[in-house]
């Protein structure tokens, strides 16, 4: 870690790591902080899961909480609703998005309405961890995008992390949460590296932020799309266009202030998202952005997504989800209304 000391002053806790090992470190350090957090999972005990983001947990805290359990999305869910009736803070992982219809009954049967049905006299503070997106060359049910399904649901918190700094601090929060939250991961943004402040914390968990300031257009998006956004804002720099990049981090509830902000300055809004663009986020913001600030629009709000089409064989992944051709495409043709 680096930072300069001086008489009387303390290092800066501030490093490079990649978002696996900052979630690893973010989970470290809720269940350092309260013994009942547990995690759950299939592999993520000596193996550390698939994408090794529990990797020495269990030789840390024991096999009593991290858990290996069976294939069985439904029996993860369920058994963790059961610990959290009796006190306990599970943390799920699904180890691949696809995976994660087993489970979803679980999950928006019961999971999304207990508290609800209790008239909110029982919390639920689970939180579920789930690997999703593309651009990692796998097969179907490996690189899907099921975020909408979810926050179709009332009852539901959903974040997604799109760096390293987030996911150490909002894996926290998440744990924290007396509510259930789903934490989507963008598996592709696990590896490469950023910087984490283990001293300042980042912004609030359902807060938008803008992670590039601009005046000619607003694009907006979530996860491993922030890093497309910001791709594709370099590129219309270049060709004189200021684009201003919002990372949505919160998928429900949304934040709208400073998308509204932005739209308010630039005019124009593109949302970008891997999953299918039917009724999807996307749809969903275009509609409540054209809804509260039309009349600064000066072009209808433009959606760059995933075909509606099950995802395909890994070869033509690049073909089907969204790269900053498609995103300065739609930046052209909102700058010709």
């Amino acid at each position: 870690m680096s930072g300069a000391t001086g008489a009387g002053a303390t290092a800066a806790r501030v490093t490079e790591l990649p978002m696996a090992k900052a979630l690893n470190a973010g989970l470290r350090a809720a269940m350092a902080a309260d013994d009942r957090v547990l995690l759950m999972g299939e592999d993520i005990g000596p193996l550390g899961g698939v994408f090794r983001i529990t990797e020495g947990l269990q030789a840390e805290f024991g096999a009593r909480r991290v858990l290996d359990t069976p294939l069985a999305e439904s029996g993860i869910v369920g058994t963790a609703i059961g610990l959290a009736m009796r006190g306990f803070r599970p943390v799920c992982e699904i180890q691949f998005d696809g995976f994660i219809f087993p489970g979803f009954d679980q999950i928006t049967s019961q999971l999304a309405k207990l508290t609800a049905r209790h008239e909110g006299t029982l919390t639920l503070p689970i939180v579920i961890r789930v690997p999703y997106g593309g651009h990692i060359g796998a097969v179907e049910h490996h690189q899907e995008s099921p975020e909408a399904y979810f926050a179709h649901t009332p009852g539901l918190r959903l974040v997604s992390p799109s760096t390293p700094n987030d996911a150490y601090w909002m894996i926290q929060e998440a744990i924290r949460s007396n509510d259930p939250v789903m934490f989507f991961e963008p598996k592709s943004r696990y590896w490469p590296k950023g910087t984490v402040d283990f001293d300042a914390p980042a912004a609030p968990l359902h807060a938008s932020r803008v992670a590039r300031a601009g005046t000619d257009v607003t694009l907006l998006g979530h996860g491993a799309m922030v890093s497309v956004l910001l791709q594709a804002a370099d590129v219309a720099e270049s060709e004189g266009t200021s684009a201003e990049v919002i990372d949505l981090r919160s998928l429900s509830p949304i934040d709208y202030q400073p998308i509204l902000d932005s739209v308010h300055k630039t005019g124009r809004l593109v949302v970008a998202s891997e999953a299918p663009g039917f009724v999807s986020i996307p749809s969903e913001i275009a509609a409540t952005v054209t809804e509260k600030a039309f009349y600064s629009l000066e072009a209808p709000v433009l959606r760059v997504t995933g075909f509606d089409a099950p995802f395909p064989p890994a070869r033509l992944e690049s073909t089907y989800l969204p790269d900053v051709d498609r995103v300065l495409d739609a930046v052209d043709r909102a700058l010709v209304y």
